[in-house]
């Protein structure tokens, strides 16, 4: 049942894996960066996406998609999350499994579903603003589009992608909302300053909000196999058979992002739409960013992070983040990362930041994954 301020048939999805490989050794396969604070807020970032969208949706509506793994670590941080509305991965199969499988799952039980995916590691400042941007794209989504929530770029960013908006839609409670005309991948930044300049470019935040049978129109029509699939998957999920048809079928499911899917395809037929928030938004994707959004963005300050954390800073900026109740000193580096854990210590620099990742795969080849 909802409230008078939560939406009627609405549902919130948050996916919940990955390890935010570009945040090790933060961030583990057993701790991925959803279960971590980040932001100061003295809950993870996965409590933080639930206390968002609580007002949005009953806390019946709301799913969480995660591995086998997590299950119990969702469970701890969302005690009011109900057992029947954790959809447990048996493995990875990237963003159009964990988002359509809930879609296919959530219309059984409601053919006039209404959902919205949001990640569970992200960070939103404004969230009365970012509240107002979703309902604006349910308002969108009831006349059978899909929609995204774009984000007006702060900075010619080349770590995200962008998303060209089209014309301005006539739809009674969206003012804000345009067509997409294209999807941009991650530009270099002679592209990303051009899109910064203009007034047609938003960031691509990963936000998808649809009629649980348009999306799942859109997967049938571009990658059927994959459709078909989770629809077996989803028609035996709320009965007995459901461990025995996992087992069949889950392995046999082909990774693809819901990018590739579903919106490129909707773009290039018409059917997707944007509506841009004036909240601000982070994804934390690496330690970069991590120490802007402690920062804001000032020259010259040096962000710590942790419970225990001991710096002293003489002249250095940048970010240390410890686990550890060592005396860490930093004199006279500007934009350093240091990250101090019991078993593992990086030392890079902001402009290396996205280097990280690769570290974690060349680390994964000398096979030592007791540090991962």
């Amino acid at each position: 049942m909802t409230t008078a301020n939560q939406i009627d048939d609405f549902y919130a999805i948050i996916p919940a894996g990955g390890i935010g490989s570009r945040l090790w050794p933060l961030s583990r396969a057993d701790a991925p960066k959803f279960l971590h604070d980040l932001t100061g807020s003295g809950q993870s970032l996965l409590a933080d996406t639930w206390d968002r969208l609580t007002p949005l949706a009953a806390p019946a509506n709301i799913v969480v998609v995660t591995g086998d793994a997590h299950v119990k670590a969702v469970r701890r941080e969302l005690p009011a999350l109900a057992d029947d509305n954790v959809f447990r991965e048996p493995s990875p199969k990237d963003s159009t499994a964990a988002i359509c499988l809930a879609a296919a799952v959530l219309i059984r039980r409601n053919p006039d579903a209404v959902i919205g995916s949001f990640a569970a590691d992200h960070v939103i400042a404004d969230e009365r603003r970012f509240r107002a941007a979703v309902r604006e794209a349910v308002a969108v989504a009831r006349e059978g589009f899909i929609v995204t929530i774009g984000i007006l770029p702060t900075s010619p960013a080349t770590a995200f992608g962008y998303i060209e908006m089209g014309d301005h839609m006539t739809v009674a409670k969206a003012p804000r909302a345009h067509v997409v005309k294209r999807f941009v991948e991650k530009p270099d930044l002679a592209i990303a300053t051009e899109y910064f300049e203009d007034d047609i470019h938003l960031w691509n935040a990963g936000m998808f909000i649809s009629r649980a049978d348009v999306l799942l129109d859109e997967l049938r029509a571009n990658r059927p196999d994959v459709a078909d699939a989770l629809a077996e998957i989803a028609e035996a999920w709320d009965t007995d058979a459901r461990a025995s048809v996992l087992r069949r079928v889950w392995p046999t499911l082909n990774k693809v992002a819901i990018d590739y899917s579903v919106a490129e395809p909707a773009a290039e037929h018409g059917r997707l739409a944007v509506v841009q928030g004036d909240f601000r938004w982070d994804d934390v994707g690496d330690f970069a960013s991590l120490a802007r959004l402690h920062n804001g963005g000032r020259p010259n300050v040096l962000a710590t992070l942790g419970e225990h954390t001991r710096v002293l800073n003489q002249g250095a900026s940048g970010v240390v983040v410890s686990q550890s109740s060592r005396l860490i000193t930093v004199i006279g580096v500007k934009d350093i990362v240091i990250v101090d854990t019991p078993d593992a210590l990086l030392v890079t620099t902001a402009a290396h930041a996205q280097r990280v990742k690769g570290i974690v795969e060349t680390i994964r080849q000398t096979g030592d994954d007791d540090v991962l």
